[in-house]
């Protein structure tokens, strides 16, 4: 656009009055400074009775009711894990752009279903990928690409915690740890993230092997905990996740040639030729600075339809749709099999 032009402004709904969007997704589209510019949040849709009020953003009941908002120009999809599929594609049938929760796809079928509904309709959708925008994250995203420990070779992920987030609904199962809401437990809910930093970095695997089980929670009908092997040609990742631990903490390690990056809860090291650098990272992971991640996220989706070019403009985000969705559903069948299984199009 020109440069004297006046950036063009954005209007969208969000589905879901939750937690994450209270908490993450609201606070990055209406209080980050570049996106108070360019969004303008017209409405929530929840149908939960006794709701409370965000602001002065209308509340309705029912996502048909955002036809008498027109025009509208994208959806923010903060629901549980079950609407995601049908939500996307009711989006993009109604000619919106789609910004939608993690995992937006369970298999490369739902993959290419919203991919053909997209190019379809010539319109976007974002997954809330924002685990990349963590500058923890990114930081060891730099080191390893400017060789800090010379060429990798082993990689361990694991994330620990005590239970399901229970959303708003504090009583009772959380909706994470059922089938029916959930679709799947702590690989799907927070292997997702982990599987699309790895791929950032590392591509797709050759294959991966996997044990999923219950060890805690047995009102739980999904897994609670889950360990993974991923294997390349010349490389190892495992991953691990649990809802059945007695506190909450995140670890990272990374070994190389010449030295090894590791991050345990608020300390991040960089080891290299004998020498520890140490970095305290605390405010910049915990829960309050998450909506920065968001914003960051969202800001990215705004330059996309800046560039009014939805052919190009869409390929990467259903790219990575595509791929998540299908490490995630090889690594449930790994599991169900009880052995290794390839990942097409892997290493």
């Amino acid at each position: 656009m020109p440069a004297s032009a006046e950036p063009k402004r954005y209007r969208g709904a969000v589905i879901g009055a939750g937690g994450i969007a209270r908490q993450s997704h609201l606070p990055a589209l209406r209080e980050a400074a570049g996106l108070r510019r360019r969004v303008d949040i017209v409405a929530l849709v929840d149908s939960a009775p006794g709701l409370p009020p965000v602001d002065t953003i209308p509340l309705l009941s029912g996502k048909e009711q955002l036809r008498e908002l027109a025009p509208l120009d994208f959806i923010d999809i903060c629901t549980p894990t079950a609407s995601h599929l049908e939500l996307t594609l009711w989006g993009l049938e109604q000619g919106y752009h789609v910004i939608c929760e993690k995992p937006v796809a369970l298999s490369r079928a739902e993959a290419d279903r919203i991919a053909a509904a997209a190019r379809q309709s010539g319109r976007i959708v974002l997954p809330c990928h924002q685990y990349r925008f963590n500058p923890v994250w990114r930081r060891v995203k730099e080191w390893l690409a400017a060789g800090a420990i010379g060429a990798w070779h082993l990689a361990e992920f694991a994330v620990y915690r005590p239970a399901a987030d229970p959303g708003r609904v504090t009583a009772g199962t959380p909706w994470r740890g059922t089938s029916v809401a959930g679709r799947g437990g702590v690989l799907l809910d927070h292997g997702t993230h982990l599987v699309y930093q790895l791929l950032d970095i590392a591509g797709l695997p050759s294959a991966v092997s996997a044990w999923t089980g219950r060890l805690r929670h047995a009102a739980y009908d999904v897994e609670d905990t889950a360990s993974l092997r991923f294997e390349y040609p010349d490389r190892l990742v495992t991953m691990f996740f649990t809802w059945a631990a007695r506190g909450r903490e995140n670890r990272l390690r990374f070994v190389g040639e010449e030295g090894s990056i590791d991050w345990t809860g608020g300390e991040l090291r960089l080891e290299r030729a004998g020498v520890v650098e140490r970095h305290d990272v605390s405010a910049e992971v915990g829960k309050t600075a998450y909506h920065r991640w968001f914003a960051a996220l969202f800001e990215a989706f705004v330059v996309a339809l800046d560039r009014g070019e939805p052919g190009s403009a869409q390929r990467p985000f259903l790219d990575d749709i595509g791929r998540v969705a299908s490490v995630v559903e090889q690594a449930y069948a790994a599991a169900r099999s009880g052995s290794t299984v390839a990942i097409p199009g892997g290493a």
